[in-house]
């Protein structure tokens, strides 16, 4: 079969032949895609690259009209070739092919050449096609690439690879200030800080050097010189034969966040008043030391200081002061400590000190007498002056302890025994300190479940009319009879109570059961006759329900409010609160009396007298026991006796064990007495016994 182009031919132009047939071959063999068309867009011919192109048998091509098989934007183009007749056109398009839809969009450069006829008209159109997609896919990724890059929030830098600055992009500018003129070219250390630490950038070429790639966080600085905090990620770009080409480097501005993180971790490791890390901090460096004296054998001391009565000055100058004075507080003790040791405020008026690997116990005394000594020196605060002392328990590990919960424990227990001891001092942790906290804790948890195994027993001492002789009043007085112990002191489980909580409900058993012992002798003995009820500071403070549970029980009882005189501490009238006011008032107005119990050992003031309604007052048994050989405590009972009863009071001795002592306190005008001379307390039984006896002799 002749192509259409051989027809042409005159017979015997053999050279003309021998071209035809050259283009014939390169036509048929050509790895471009080859089309001849008429003008009408018809085809004419194809080559296999092209029916290989479209998917197609060359067969299929034959007689068909090429924008009827494949529609496009083309034909515009061809109608102007044919319209102008340009000799050449070439053009890249995009095309989809109707009948493969999932090749998706392929990418072509065009070639379009007309064919003249004799007479200069166009008979044929031959185009070629080379397939560029992979080219034009390339150049839209590297035209994306750099409108990212150029338009990127995130700063980049491109730099070769000796850390040259090859390019920067606007966002790297915006973040250092600096234009790409004045670091192109330039090594990148122009932005370091020097704020890395010791190895940092070593270990960051190590290991771009081995896997390509470094990501991290560092301080660089900003052309102005202003410190910027940066998260980092290089990327290393190689050339064909694997060496380093470039290296790609992205900076997000941390700053912000690092200054987030920086006062965070600044709000939980230090103490926002004093500055001086506060517990958390304090732990993680206590533990530190720890594991380093275990791993070198050295050791270290605690010292755990307490301020003495800070609360007093705290509450009688205003908590602004107390903060002042704590903050000169925390001076004091860094002072003394020094740079190179660790002292850290717990909370509230506690402090602590670490010294690592003291030379000797000496040298840990000597550090404490330093800290007490500078706390005892006078306070200046605005216009106020205030004075104050310090107690300090230390502990040595690993002698004391090796953890920091026994550590802080034992620190605690010395501490607690320097304050026993006088307070304004220190004491080293003792075995016995933890045998006799030991021994605390337990009697502290037998205390608690006392009451429920009835434990506990009223016990009533007799108050006796010095002028008569009457017996008409007692005190109820509290035994607890342990199982294994034995009679326990109430000076040793009352505080018990108190510091524990358990004061309340011990304190609602003694009044429950005096006021039905009262009832009874009462009925049996004297319409009149009264029984005296300790109250606690703890209990008459924080039981906001004593006065009306109290009153009600009496009121269940048929009891006259004279049944029962409410004993009370000088203590509790130091500093009374609105809660104790309005008690102290309701005891009043309710018609039961008040007895202000240990007169003249404690804070004894006349304006106690005046300001609330007191009834009696007890003289310390101190005073009594010293009537016979003392004048000194003679005249002062009869100067208490004298005022009292000036005020309308009534006077009762304690601690009477002597008939000498009865007789001078009768003749000083003493109201009533109660001690040894005429009875301990004693079971209700036993006392209804001995106020039988009594009133029959």
């Amino acid at each position: 079969m002749t192509s259409a182009a051989e027809s042409l031919l005159a017979p015997g132009d053999q050279d003309t032949l021998r071209q035809l047939e050259l283009a014939n071959t390169f036509f048929n063999h050509s790895v471009s895609c080859l089309v001849l068309l008429d003008r009408d867009y018809n085809f004419v011919r194809v080559n296999e690259a092209y029916a290989k192109a479209c998917k197609r048998d060359i067969s299929e091509f034959a007689g068909r009209n090429h924008f009827e098989m494949y529609p496009s934007d083309t034909k515009l183009i061809f109608d102007e070739v044919v319209r102008t007749k340009r000799p050449f056109v070439t053009f890249t398009r995009a095309f989809e092919f109707p009948d493969q839809p999932e090749r998706g969009v392929t990418y072509w450069d065009w070639t379009l050449v007309p064919v003249l006829d004799a007479r200069g008209e166009i008979e044929y159109l031959v185009f070629s096609l080379v397939e560029v997609t992979e080219r034009k896919r390339a150049e839209e990724a590297l035209r994306v690439a750099a409108l990212v890059y150029q338009h990127s929030s995130e700063a980049m830098m491109v730099t070769d690879a000796e850390t040259k600055i090859l390019d920067i992009n606007e966002a790297f500018t915006r973040l250092t200030g600096y234009e790409a003129g004045e670091v192109i070219g330039k090594s990148t250390k122009v932005l370091t800080s020097g704020r890395q630490p010791e190895g940092f950038y070593r270990d960051m070429w190590r290991q771009l050097g081995e896997c390509g790639h470094w990501q991290g966080e560092l301080w660089d600085t900003r052309k102005n010189g202003e410190l910027i905090a940066l998260q980092v990620n290089v990327d290393t770009v190689r050339d064909d034969a694997g060496a380093v080409s470039r290296r790609v480097v992205l900076f997000s501005d941390i700053t912000e966040r690092k200054h987030a993180e920086a006062l965070i971790w600044d709000q939980a490791n230090f103490d926002a008043l004093t500055r001086l890390p506060n517990r958390h901090l304090f732990y993680s460096r206590l533990q530190e030391e720890i594991d380093s004296a275990g791993k070198t054998g050295q050791s270290l001391a605690l010292l755990w200081i307490d301020l003495d009565r800070f609360k007093e000055i705290n509450d009688a100058l205003g908590h602004d002061i107390g903060d002042r004075m704590l903050i000169e507080v925390a001076h004091r003790i860094g002072k003394c400590a020094g740079a190179s040791r660790l002292s850290a405020r717990m909370g509230g008026d506690e402090f602590a000190v670490i010294l690592s690997n003291p030379a000797s116990q000496d040298d840990v005394s000597l550090m404490a007498r330093r800290i007490i000594e500078s706390l005892t020196g006078q306070f200046t605060l605005g216009t106020e002056m205030a004075f104050i002392s310090a107690s300090i328990g230390i502990v040595m590990c690993p002698q004391d302890g090796t953890t920091i919960e026994e550590l802080v424990r034992h620190a605690d227990q010395a501490m607690y025994a320097a304050k026993s001891e006088g307070r304004n001092r220190f004491s080293f942790f003792t075995r016995s300190l933890q045998e006799a906290a030991t021994a605390k804790m337990r009697l502290t948890n037998d205390l608690r479940e006392a009451l429920s195994r009835n434990q506990f027993e009223l016990h009533l001492q007799p108050i006796v009319d010095l002028a008569t002789g009457d017996i008409r009043k007692a005190e109820a007085l509290i035994r607890w009879q342990h199982p294994t112990r034995g009679q326990v002191s109430p000076a040793e489980f009352i505080p018990l109570a108190e510091s524990s909580g358990m004061i309340l409900e011990l304190g609602n058993w003694v009044f429950e059961r005096a006021t039905e012992q009262v009832n009874r002798l009462r009925q049996k003995f004297n319409p009149d006759f009264q029984i005296g009820v300790n109250v606690s500071p703890a209990q008459f403070q924080n039981d906001r329900s004593l006065t009306s549970s109290w009153f009600r029980h009496m009121d269940a009882l048929g009891l006259s409010p004279q049944s029962i005189v409410i004993e009370i501490t000088e203590g509790l009238l130091l500093d009374v609160t609105p809660e104790v006011n309005d008690k102290l008032l309701a005891f009043r107005d309710a018609g039961i009396q008040v007895s202000l119990d240990d007169f003249g050992t404690g804070y004894s003031s006349l304006a106690y007298l005046n300001k609330f309604d007191i009834d009696f007052i007890k003289i310390d048994r101190l005073f009594v026991s010293n009537l016979e050989t003392r004048a000194q405590d003679r005249a002062l009972c009869e100067a208490i006796i004298a005022m009292a009863h000036k005020l309308g009071l009534r006077v009762i001795a304690e601690g009477v064990e002597t008939k000498a002592q009865r007789d001078i306190l009768a003749a000083a005008g003493c109201d009533f007495a109660q001690g040894f001379l005429f009875s301990k307390g004693l079971p209700f039984t036993q006392f209804e016994e001995y106020l039988a006896a009594v009133l029959n002799r």
